[in-house]
């Protein structure tokens, strides 16, 4: 493909604020293209998980930026939620001096065909196609037409390309036809079963495999699960292989890039002289912060050795590094991240709950702010805009005035509401260490009990002195407090009396 070395590839995710597997084949592909080079930044954002679509664009310099949904369809989400969140106008945006291109979801490029084939060949080794029915299943919904083409273009493909299944069809969680009528509506010996979704989170292994009958109940996430499932399993007198889904084949990289050159094929942006590449402000900034002595953001204390940095928990500072778990890459970070001291998947990554026994070893400043940007995302980024006076805060009411769906009720709230709702959920001590930046709306700031989320004492762990800390801040209210608005704004609108 073309050269991209002047540009940022930002990979859009859904998430999960409850399953870990979720955003990690996202993240696994970005590390791949990465890893090769082809872009001056590559970086992840999510729907339900940080960074956000508003904060990650604080997380890359690059004034040319590629946006490519991880996503199966162009349905509800590609077309109606990413382009609101991410500020879009279109295949093109111009804004604050960049130059934005959205490319087409994943799911729904032609190589998506070849990656289908691969899946069912690995998943039912040495099993003649002739005898074997493919299903190829997904989510189905009534918010967008488009949600289920995706499907039903590579059931068509597969089906016309002569490629020697038995028989081809697209099955549904909630629309017919559905997948736990896949017994009816397959007639081979053998019934290959893929997940057409981006991640093995809830739906692949815990909602299909009750609905084809393998399990009476939702079991655990994948990464959570000791041994993988056998197949074939034995049902209704067939051979039933189940795969898991699509979107965490390795080759999705490929097709993230293939819809990246696809883009410039039919916008024509490929022949064109690269912008002039500013310079590594984030990359300045880190190194201008440690040079202040402010070695310290949140829980993670820095130290700048010969050849390189070494990172820990902040209540580790002074265990010898012997008695730590050593690791090297910055990957290890996002690992290390993770979970909490229970095993407990840790959404949100500014939670006081970063594990501690560890020490990271990383050899130069590009691995520090990787490894950063993997512990609090986005944070170097905002903490540098609103130093410059660049960062663009989103008012509450502005957030909750966005929203769709069964969100569409959250900015019933009342002012007061909103301030209780922030005192009670976004403690200091307990909950998030970030400062909210954020007002009320256009006129008036966040009410009283809300205060000491906005005071300088916010921002880093409770008794460390900010000059010693590079702040984590919060630009506009997460996930969590929207579903906490919504949840209250539903009981003020059932306590109000009837007409």
């Amino acid at each position: 493909m073309n050269s991209h070395s002047h540009a940022a590839l930002i990979i859009v995710g859904h998430g999960s604020t409850l399953n870990p597997d979720s955003s990690a084949p996202t993240h696994r592909h970005a590390d791949e293209i990465r890893q090769r080079g082809l872009f001056r930044e590559v970086a992840c954002c999510f729907w339900k998980e940080e960074p956000s679509m508003r904060e990650v664009y604080e997380s890359v310099d690059s004034q040319v930026i590629y946006i490519v949904p991880n996503f199966i369809s162009e349905g509800y989400f590609c077309q109606q939620v990413l382009p609101r969140e991410l500020r879009l106008d279109g295949p093109i945006t111009q804004r604050d001096g960049r130059t934005i291109h959205y490319c087409d979801p994943v799911g729904i490029h032609p190589n998506m065909t070849r990656l289908l084939l691969q899946r069912a060949d690995e998943v039912a080794p040495g099993v003649p196609r002739r005898d074997t029915s493919l299903i190829i299943v997904g989510h189905g919904t009534n918010l967008n037409d488009n949600s289920t083409k995706a499907i039903q273009d590579q059931v068509r493909l597969i089906r016309e390309g002569g490629y020697g299944f038995a028989e081809v069809i697209d099955t549904y969680m909630e629309e017919a036809p559905l997948v736990s009528d896949w017994h009816t509506l397959t007639t081979a010996a053998n019934v290959v079963v893929v997940p057409f979704f981006i991640a093995d989170g809830l739906h692949s292994f815990q909602d299909i495999p009750v609905l084809l009958g393998m399990e009476s109940e939702p079991g655990k996430a994948l990464s959570q699960m000791e041994v993988f499932r056998q197949n074939p399993i034995p049902m209704h007198g067939r051979n039933l292989y189940y795969s898991s889904a699509i979107g965490t084949e390795a080759l999705m990289a490929d097709v993230i890039l293939d819809q990246v050159h696809d883009f410039d094929a039919k916008h024509h942006t490929a022949p064109q002289a690269p912008a002039p590449i500013p310079g590594d402000q984030l990359r300045q900034a880190l190194t201008s912060w440690l040079g202040e002595d402010r070695h310290i953001i949140g829980q993670v204390h820095i130290t700048s050795e010969s050849g390189g940095f070494h990172l820990r928990h902040l209540e580790d500072a002074d265990i010898p590094a012997a008695q730590l778990t050593l690791y090297t890459q910055p990957a290890d970070a996002r690992e290390i991240a993770r979970n909490d001291a229970q095993g407990e998947f840790r959404p949100i990554k500014t939670a006081p709950t970063l594990i501690r026994g560890w020490l990271l070893k990383l050899p130069d400043l590009s691995s520090l702010q990787l490894a950063l940007e993997f512990l609090y995302p986005a944070a170097i980024g905002m903490a540098l805009a609103q130093e410059k006076g660049n960062l663009q805060p989103v008012p509450l009411r502005h957030l909750l005035g966005r929203q769709t769906g069964m969100y569409r009720f959250a900015n019933g709230i009342t002012d007061t509401q909103s301030g209780e709702i922030i005192a009670s959920f976004c403690k200091t001590e307990t909950n998030c260490l970030r400062r909210i930046v954020w007002p009320l709306d256009d006129s008036q700031p966040l009410p009283g009990p809300a205060a000491p989320k906005l005071s300088l004492e916010s921002g880093q762990v409770p008794g460390t002195p900010p000059t010693r800390c590079i702040p984590l801040l919060c630009m506009e209210a997460c996930n969590h407090i929207v579903s906490v608005c919504r949840k209250v704004a539903r009981e003020n609108h059932d306590a109000k009396p009837a007409a």
